[in-house]
């Protein structure tokens, strides 16, 4: 065989190697993410309620993500009805979001979130459950 046709061969070899591999090992699935509450009791009125989004296969916060759904309600209270406007606020640090919000009443509220992280395809959906204490 002559070095070219070696060259080609060896080309082609890696070329139909590389298609062979999965390309979703490069990527993390939107399971691989989930946001917690900073702090779960909060005082209520206005308050400011802060998250942090997490990588979980490396425990790092995820910083630059793009929250584009909020909704904040007493569903914890049978009172999905009962929802209060959510206004972004910057982060205190990467990976932290905050929001404004008016918690009327004592009791359980739902913090319901939908972001995009960089790079990942799917949507990162969360429901997190806070109290609002007197």
């Amino acid at each position: 065989m002559t070095t070219f046709n070696s060259a080609r061969a060896l080309g082609a070899a890696l070329l139909g190697l590389s298609l062979a591999m999965p390309l979703t090992s490069a990527f993390a699935a939107a399971s691989d993410y989930e946001f917690q509450l900073v702090q779960t009791d909060i005082k209520k009125g206005d308050a400011l309620i802060a998250v942090r989004l997490i990588n979980k296969k490396i425990g790092k916060p995820v910083p630059d993500a793009v929250i584009f759904a909020t909704r904040l309600d007493m569903a914890p209270e049978g009172m999905q009805e009962m929802a209060t406007k959510v206004t972004p606020m910057p982060g205190a640090e990467p990976g932290t979001y905050q929001f404004k919000a008016n918690l009327s009443m004592a009791g359980g509220w739902q913090l319901s979130l939908g972001a995009k992280v960089q790079g990942e395809a799917d949507t990162v959906e969360s429901k997190l459950v806070l109290k609002a204490i007197p």
